[in-house]
């Protein structure tokens, strides 16, 4: 490959890392199959969810990734990829392109790097499975409604009984009586009587 050649496709190399520098996910698909209707409304949906979707080169991204965390996905650059990046959601791009591939099986999830972390096809699948944030954020905030609603429902019924102290002397059970006073002192006892005198014998 000449000099003028290379220089040529240098902007293209940094276009791609920069599309993917400090990106949540990446990932390759092979897109070969749909008809352009399809891929038109795949882009769109991508599009709409934030998520970058083009069609490079495998040689120019593996130029792209060399010495990068995404340099594991040259093993999967053969035949013709798209690659749909998001550098906010983590789990988009999977879910969004495993719920089109239902109506259009052509479209084949091939591997990704998530987080950091590397994903074969398979790994892939599993990682689509997982609820956007937004919905992961209602679970959360369900699952803290339900003791808040419980809470409530308690203080309520307590204050129809007359108020918090009362159902608290209610509840609380009833205290024993202050033990017994240490028995009464024993009778000092008595000092023993005094021995007669012995009588003097009188004088003869």
């Amino acid at each position: 490959m000449n000099v003028a050649k290379v220089e040529l496709k240098q902007p293209i190399v940094q276009e791609i890392s920069d599309v993917i520098k400090d990106s949540q996910t990446v990932v390759v698909v092979d897109y070969r199959g749909l008809t352009v209707a399809e891929d038109t409304l795949l882009r769109k949906q991508l599009r709409e969810a934030g998520v970058s979707y083009k069609v490079y080169k495998n040689t120019l991204v593996s130029r792209a990734v060399e010495g990068t965390e995404y340099e594991s996905l040259k093993d999967v650059l053969e035949g013709p990829n798209a690659f749909a990046v998001s550098k906010d959601d983590a789990t988009a791009p999977a879910r969004l392109l495993a719920e089109f591939a239902k109506k259009a099986p052509a479209l084949e999830i091939k591997a990704g790097i998530v987080e950091g972390v590397f994903y074969d096809a398979a790994g892939m699948k599993e990682i689509a499975k997982i609820p956007s944030r937004e919905v992961l954020i209602s679970k959360l905030l369900g699952s803290l409604k339900s003791p808040i609603s419980n809470l409530a429902r308690v203080l309520s019924q307590i204050a129809e009984k007359g108020g918090a102290a009362d159902a608290a002397v209610e509840a609380a059970p009833a205290t024993e009586e202050p033990a017994a006073e240490a028995a009464a002192e024993e009778p000092a006892a008595e000092a023993p009587a005094e021995e007669p005198a012995a009588e003097t014998p009188a004088a003869e």
